[in-house]
């Protein structure tokens, strides 16, 4: 099915090397640090990730995917060890990642095939929010990628957005900041293009009906094909025993066309096979993680991964 491809988001939870890094706080991640983060665990979960990349898709008979957002990751280095495992190096990827100013040094990045994708132009659109202090948070830029998808000029959007912990609805203005700061950068975009191709995918740490999504849906740009599947039953991680879908990618009403050389929308996954699952216990059927608290499982990720598939018309 040469005709069709796979665009992937995955949070890779974590992803760290075994350097301590004096201008971050990856304490936790080094040999001596409390998750005990040794070589061996570190070499281990780039080889699970690996594989998982290179399987999305599998489910539908499609090749590995052309585009992969991907979202904690620690440096360029972690990306080319990952990159260069025997299940991604002979698909030649390239990759876009810049150093964010996120406290913890977790970054977002795009992988893309180059016989499949060029990039045209890059950059980083600053998160400017402040804490409860008035002081800036620091968090993670929001990835910008101009490129050409078999040809074809899309603009993708890589999104890690600040996080729940200090509680869902205190935390919503940073989400809904992220999403405006999405759309100033497509108003400028629009100026240029009428009826732009645009991914925007990521780990959002919001649902689909959250109002930083809805306000990126009131635009009226998107379809977010990912909507429907979230369920009391699956999701792409599962916290408490309760299902979320953050992980989501949401695409321009433009890929809904069906002229001859345009990609056209065509289906929306969670990968949730069952080697990226706990096997067996109370967390069976949830992603089968790297740590628990401090524990280490030795999984994959604490998120499914989620694609959907173009057609190339």
């Amino acid at each position: 099915m040469e005709n069709q491809h796979v665009i992937a988001f995955y949070n890779l939870e974590n992803l760290f090397d075994t350097i301590d890094d004096a201008h971050i706080l990856d304490d936790d991640f080094t040999k001596k640090g409390f998750k005990k983060w040794k070589n061996k665990r570190y070499l281990a979960k780039t080889r699970k990730l690996a594989n998982a990349i290179a399987k999305i898709g599998e489910d539908e008979g499609l090749a590995p995917p052309v585009l992969v957002g991907v979202a904690e990751i620690e440096n360029k280095r972690v990306i080319e060890r990952l990159l260069g495992e025997d299940a991604l190096k002979h698909l030649d990827y390239g990759y876009v990642h810049y150093d964010s100013p996120d406290e913890r040094g977790i970054d977002t990045a795009l992988f893309y095939r180059k016989e499949n994708f060029e990039v045209m132009e890059s950059e980083t659109l600053a998160l400017l929010v402040n804490n409860e202090f008035g002081d800036r948070d620091f968090t993670r830029d929001i990835l910008y990628v101009k490129g050409r998808l078999n040809g074809e000029v899309v603009h993708v959007f890589v999104n890690h957005w600040p996080s729940r912990r200090d509680g869902a609805k205190l935390t919503a203005y940073k989400r809904i900041a992220a999403a405006h700061t999405i759309i100033e950068k497509l108003e400028q975009i629009r100026l240029v293009e009428e009826e732009p191709h645009v991914l925007i995918m990521g780990d959002f740490n919001d649902d689909p009906n959250s109002e930083s999504i809805k306000t990126l849906m009131q635009t009226g740009w998107f379809i977010n094909p990912m909507q429907k599947l979230l369920s009391p039953t699956l999701g792409s991680a599962n916290y408490r025993g309760k299902w979320s879908l953050f992980d989501q990618i949401i695409v321009s009403h433009s890929f809904l066309n069906h002229e001859p050389g345009a990609h056209s929308f065509s289906k929306a996954k969670i990968f949730a096979p069952h080697f990226l699952q706990e096997w067996k216990g109370r967390y069976k059927g949830t992603p089968f993680r790297t740590f628990g608290g401090k524990k280490y499982l030795g999984g994959y990720s604490d998120h499914f991964p989620v694609y959907l598939i173009l057609k190339q018309n």
